[in-house]
C-alpha cells in the first residue's frame, strides 16, 4: 500500500471530491481524519473507513477559524501520532458577477477557499518540519488557471490556490515539505449541482454542458481522488510546487 503508516487529514471530507479522496486514502493504509463543517456526515465517512478495515476519526470545525484548526491539528496528532498527508479540499462557489457579488460573499468564498489553507499549512508545517517532511494537496480549479464566467469570487480564490501552492512548495521545499495542487474540471457531486440551481438552470441541461469536453464527460469524485493520492505518496517523491490539471481536456 502507497500510504502505510501515514497519517493523513483531509478538509471538506464529507461528500465528493473529499469523501472520495478519504476513502482511497485510507485503502492506500492511511489513517484519515476527516474534517467537515457538517460533523455527523464527517462521521459517516470516517465510519465507511472503519467498516472496511482502515483507521479514521471525525473532527467537526469551520476551517476558516484558526482556533478550529488549531483543534484540527492537535486532535490529529492526538489520534495518530503524527501528520503526513493534508488534503485542503474544502471550498464553496459563488456563481455571481462582481456587480451581484456582496462583499460578505466574497469574504466568505476566500474564508473558505484561501484563508483555510494558509491556516491549516500555517500550523500543521511545523509539525511536518519536525518529523521530516510531508506531502501537502489543495484543491485549485481549471478556472484557477484560465478564469470562467459569473464566479468572480471562486474563479480568484482558486487562482489565489494555485499560487499560493508555489510560494508554500518554495518556502518550505528545503525542510522536506512537498506543496501541490489538483485542478479538477466539472466533476459529478453535489457543488456542480448547486452551481445550477444559482444560476437559476435546469439542472440536465447544466449537466449535459459541463459534460461537453474532450473527454465527453465529467469526471467523477475517484479520478480526482486518484491524483489526490498520487501526489501525497512517495510516486511523486520529486513533484513540488505543481498545478496538476484533472479536468478531461476542457483547459487544452
Amino acid at each position: 500500500m502507497r500510504l502505510e503508516n501515514k497519517q493523513a487529514i483531509v478538509t471538506g471530507g464529507a461528500g465528493g471530491i473529499g469523501r472520495a479522496s478519504s476513502l482511497a486514502l485510507a485503502a492506500e493504509g492511511a489513517r484519515v481524519a476527516v474534517v467537515d463543517l457538517d460533523g455527523a456526515a464527517a462521521e459517516r465517512v470516517a465510519e465507511e473507513i472503519r467498516a472496511a478495515g482502515g483507521e479514521a476519526i471525525a473532527i467537526a470545525a469551520d476551517v476558516s477559524s484558526e482556533p478550529d484548526i488549531e483543534r484540527v491539528v492537535r486532535e490529529t496528532q492526538a489520534a495518530f501520532g503524527g501528520i503526513d498527508v493534508v488534503f485542503n479540499n474544502a471550498g464553496i462557489i459563488r456563481r455571481t458577477t462582481a456587480v451581484e457579488t456582496t462583499v460578505e460573499e466574497w469574504d466568505r468564498v476566500f474564508g473558505v477557499n484561501v484563508r483555510s489553507i494558509f491556516l491549516m499549512c500555517k500550523h500543521v508545517v511545523p509539525v511536518m518540519a519536525a518529523a521530516g517532511g510531508g506531502s501537502i494537496v489543495n484543491t485549485g480549479s481549471g478556472w484557477g488557471l484560465k478564469g470562467g464566467g459569473q464566479a468572480i469570487s471562486y474563479c480568484a480564490s482558486k487562482g489565489a490556490v494555485v499560487n499560493m501552492t508555489r510560494a508554500l512548495a518554495i518556502d518550505h521545499g528545503p525542510q522536506g515539505i512537498r506543496v501541490n495542487s489538483v485542478n479538477p474540471g466539472d466533476v459529478n457531486t453535489g457543488m456542480l449541482r448547486e452551481e445550477a440551481r444559482q444560476l437559476g438552470q435546469a439542472e440536465d441541461g447544466f449537466l449535459a454542458e459541463a459534460a461537453d469536453r474532450p473527454l465527453r464527460r465529467m469526471g467523477e469524485p475517484r479520478e480526482i481522488a486518484s491524483a489526490v493520492v498520487w501526489l501525497a505518496s512517495d510516486e511523486s517523491s520529486y513533484v513540488t510546487g505543481s498545478a496538476l490539471v484533472v479536468d478531461g481536456g476542457g483547459i487544452a
